[in-house]
């Protein structure tokens, strides 16, 4: 670990929050995510204008097989050209295909194919992306910034989540989805000046240990090969794994089946949301201020835990202001865990796997587990919400069985 100790020292290592290095990243991502949820609103929008409801429904869904077969490759480059520059092309692409695609609308009317195309793109950029942008802070600040970092981007998602959904149906309303399209664009386009101000940290020679190989495949393979070595990353990847697979649909799809045969309707199913967001913003925000959180691990393993519980819990709640109070705590404890998995991602990869190692992670929450969706519908269906809840928090909490039951992940410990 050579490399990870080298990295640590320097001038930059001053608090995250001070840090103009880390602020502008902050912004670019800032703006990057929130241009996203803009994307989404407007390719939303201009498919249900000029096609069916399946129809809708597949260009929706266009990009997440790209995403999904191409991220661990996405990974690779990211180590091998470095990820801020992979962040500043993906950006580069994204905005030219959104502006594209505002100026075809303006000139022809919104057609079922450039949105088809326009969804498969950033499916495709996605996929080296989400790798590039895990990658990047441990190149921006020292190894006891990061859990701070982390409570930042937590902040800087939810202002997105927040910001980027209003955004584009102000767009909508005022310009039609070429509008919305066009604001999009732009908020992405803001984020390139800032990345190109980026200052970042050269990996030294010896901790490039997968970038002499020859091919793509080599280094992939020799990525893999050092998670699955790893005392801490490879039960850390499982336990990811495990906690996304009973998280997801529950607060998704389920929570949609809940909301119906409660009669909860949308506004109560939002005010559900609306909980769970609310309690994951707070998580960020302590971790932005406090910075750094003892014992990571076995904070990992009881959240992860005593989130299931609250999963489970929730099919039992009598109210819709119960269900709201559960949900806080849901999104208290998946944030927490989730800013500490990916604290500990960040500080116990070397460096020059970071790229891959982020890509096996992003593969599992945004490629694998969305997966398990259509068919915790289908159990719903044919046993009910109440046993599918509870095996579903049965699975999320084998992931924290995990980070407890093995030595080296319950006892790591991020950085000082």
């Amino acid at each position: 670990m050579t490399t990870a100790l080298a990295l640590q020292t320097g001038p930059d290592d001053r608090p995250a929050h001070r840090d103009p290095n880390v602020l502008r990243w902050l912004g670019a991502y800032g703006a990057s995510m929130t241009g996203d949820g803009v994307y989404y609103v407007a390719l939303s929008w201009a498919a249900v204008q000029v096609a069916s409801p399946a129809q809708a429904g597949l260009v929706m869904s266009v990009s997440a097989l790209p995403r999904a077969v191409l991220m661990l490759g996405g990974g690779v480059i990211a180590d091998r050209f470095g990820p801020r520059r992979v962040v500043i092309g993906s950006d580069a692409v994204r905005c030219v295909a959104v502006l594209a695609v505002a100026g075809l609308l303006m000139l022809t009317g919104p057609g079922l194919w450039p949105l088809a195309a326009l969804a498969l793109v950033f499916g495709i950029v996605d996929a080296v992306f989400v790798p590039a942008v895990g990658a990047l802070p441990a190149r921006l600040t020292g190894k006891g910034q990061l859990a701070r970092v982390q409570g930042m981007r937590g902040l800087a998602y939810r202002f997105a989540e927040i910001a980027g959904a209003p955004l584009g149906g102000l767009g909508v309303a005022f310009g039609g989805a070429a509008a919305a399209f066009g604001a999009a664009g732009l908020l992405i386009a803001l984020s390139i000046p800032l990345l190109m101000t980026l200052r970042v940290r050269e990996l030294p020679p010896d901790g490039t240990a997968g970038a002499g190989s020859t091919t793509g495949r080599r280094d992939l393979v020799a990525g893999l090969r050092y998670i699955r070595g790893h005392r801490v990353l490879a039960p850390l990847t499982l336990a990811i794994a495990l906690g996304d697979l009973g998280f997801v649909a529950p607060l998704n799809v389920g929570l949609i089946l809940l909301a119906d045969e409660r009669g909860w309707g949308a506004v109560g199913m939002g005010w559900v949301l609306a909980g769970f967001g609310t309690g994951a913003g707070a998580v960020s925000l302590l971790l932005a201020v406090r910075g750094r959180m003892p014992h990571a691990g076995q904070v990992v393993g009881w959240s992860v835990i005593a989130g299931s519980v609250a999963i489970g819990a929730l099919v039992y709640v009598p109210s819709v202001l119960a269900a709201v109070g559960v949900a806080v705590l849901i999104g208290l404890l998946a944030g927490l865990s989730g800013a500490m998995c990916g604290a500990l991602l960040q500080t116990q990869a070397e460096p020059a796997y970071l790229g891959r190692v982020t890509a096996v992670s992003g593969l599992i929450s945004l490629g694998l587990t969305p997966l398990s969706m259509p068919f915790t519908a289908a159990a719903i269906g044919a046993f009910g919400l109440g046993p599918v809840y509870v095996v579903s928090a049965a699975v999320c909490g084998l992931g924290g069985v995990v980070a407890l039951a093995v030595p080296g992940l319950r006892r790591a410990e991020l950085p000082r």
